[in-house]
Order: C-alpha cells, then structure tokens, then sequence
C-alpha cells in the first residue's frame, strides 16, 4: 500500500494526486464518492448510476435532518 497527501486550502479546496487519480481511474469532469464509517472515509469513484441513486437518497431523507432526528437515531 501506498500513501499520498493532499493539502486542503483556505477555500476547503485539495488537488487529488497523479497516483490517486489514475488508481481511481479519474480526469477531469468525474465525480468521487466519500463514504463515511465508523473506521474512516473510502473514496471512490462515482459511476452515474451511483451519483443519481444517492441524489435520490439525499433528497427523500432531508426530512429527517433535524438536531432531535440526530440525537434520537444516531445510536441504531
């Protein structure tokens, strides 16, 4: 395995390596996915089929993005 680093700036803006990119097999107009757990954040990229699919998610469960939604459901 190997590591590389990116710094984010002011603006929370990073540049993704040469490495990173080309074992993602990204360029310019891709989009990546960040999935968060409980053990760190995987990126990968997003087919299209996965940016429509969590767009749709993302919409039908912004009812329930409330402070006592968080505080009643994070712990199932």
């Amino acid at each position: 395995m190997s590591v590389h680093f990116a710094r984010i700036t002011s603006k929370s803006q990073t540049t993704v390596p040469a490495e990173v990119r080309k074992a993602l097999k990204v360029g310019p107009g891709d989009t990546l996915a960040y999935r968060i757990g409980p053990d760190g954040v995987v990126v990968t990229r997003a087919e299209p089929m996965d940016t429509a699919y969590l767009r749709s998610l993302e919409r039908g469960l912004s009812e329930w993005g409330t402070a006592e939604d968080a505080a009643a459901y994070d712990d199932l």
